[in-house]
Order: C-alpha cells, then structure tokens, then sequence
C-alpha cells in the first residue's frame, strides 16, 4: 500500500527562505546534539509516566496545508485525545503527574527540533494548529499557512499559559475558536507580513526570555506579542 501524503489543500502559495531554512538547520542540529542529555532525561520521564509511547505524534497543518506530525514528549494518558476535548485546560486530569513537570519546564516540546530538522517546521513562526481547527481559518486567516510553523513565535509567547485562560470559560473549545485562535491568528498574520531574518532573531531572543526570566514575560508580554500598526 503507498503511503499517502495527507493535505488540507488550502491554496495559499508556499513562501521559501533559503536563509532561514539554513539556519534553522544550523541551530535544532547544534542544539539536538548539546541537549541530547535533556532529551534522555525527557524520554525516560514520560516512559515511566504511564504505560504507551514515549511521543506523542499531534496531527498539525503545515505550510500550504500539509499535514504532518509534530513530536512532543507525551504528557498525557494513553488516547487522551478520546476522553476530552482537543485543548488541554489548567489541571487537565488527562495529564500525569510527571507530564505536569514536562509541560511547565517545557521539556516536552524539545521533540519539536525532529520536525525542524525535516523540515515540517521552523524555530519560529506561526503556531501550528491541528486539521480540525484550521477548518475555520477564513480566507485571510490562511494566510499564516504561507510559511512553516514554529516552535516559538508571537501567538507562542503571548500565550504561555493558555491553559489558565481556557479553564475559567464554560465550553472552552467554543471559546478558542471564536475568541482566543482568532486573537492568535490576528499576531501570526503580523508576523508573515513583516517576517525577515532579523526579526525572527528578536523573536528568538524573547522566547529565551520568556522561559528564563517567565516573571518579566507576564509583566511585559502585551508589549512585546502585541501586533504593530503599520501606516498605510
């Protein structure tokens, strides 16, 4: 049987960057092989975590559509996916104990550098977002899918605790797409507009940022993720 390449087949055209793509190459390499210890430690806690897979494969629409799959740590119980909803809410009970450390550290997420190294994602860009949500992008909302996804990115780090925001809301899936994605597509479209090489460099250097100094990050971060007016 052929193994078939899945697409949402949106029709936007694909942007390439032969700068970015190179060094996106350079640093998940540098990087996959310095953090090779991190990545023991996180394979070995979620192995012991609960019985199933040390990866979690989520289903995520890349550039011009395509689907792939986007490694993480898993930090959940086996086919959580088919006790809930597809949003993980602040003490989500579908998360492990040792997930909890995994997802706060943000260990979890260290799988993403495989995906870099494919090719299927950047280190930054707009967040990638599963098939049965990119179904409601509008027009102008597809857009984001001009460019590869990233680990980090505007929407990323202006919405770090996305979990706390869901959990006060009475359906929160309804609330993400009509409120909170919206808000976050409105951040990755300014990035595709304005997206260069250094300003993926500033972008880089906030996510260190955040994830060292988190305090400073929640003081700031409506100064440093809100999209800019460009005069016309």
């Amino acid at each position: 049987m052929e193994k078939e390449t899945a697409s949402l087949e949106v029709g936007v055209p694909h942007r390439s960057n032969w700068t970015k793509r190179t060094f996106d190459l350079l640093f998940s390499t540098t990087a996959f092989l310095i953090l090779s210890p991190l990545f023991l430690l996180g394979s070995m806690l979620a192995k012991i975590q609960s019985r199933g897979p040390v990866y979690y494969r989520a289903k995520r629409v890349g550039m011009g559509g395509k689907v792939f799959e986007m490694y993480k740590f898993r930090t959940m119980v086996v086919n959580a996916d088919q006790i809930g909803i597809g949003l993980t809410t602040h003490k989500d009970p579908r998360v492990t104990s040792i997930g909890k450390l995994l997802r706060i550290t943000k260990l979890d997420e260290l799988p993403n550098l495989i995906n870099v190294i494919k090719g299927d994602m950047s280190l930054i860009g707009p967040r990638p977002e599963a098939p049965n949500y990119v179904k409601y992008y509008t027009d102008e909302q597809k857009r984001v899918l001009q460019v590869k996804p990233g680990i980090s990115g505007p929407s990323q780090i202006a919405n770090r605790n996305e979990e706390k925001k869901l959990q006060a809301q009475k359906d929160p899936e309804q609330y993400y797409i009509t409120e909170l994605m919206p808000q976050k597509l409105a951040l990755d479209l300014q990035y595709v507009a304005t997206q260069c090489f250094f300003s993926d460099m500033v972008w880089l250097f906030k996510t260190f940022w955040v994830i060292f100094f988190p305090q400073t990050e929640k003081q700031n971060s409506s100064e440093l993720t809100k999209p800019k007016q460009t005069n016309n």
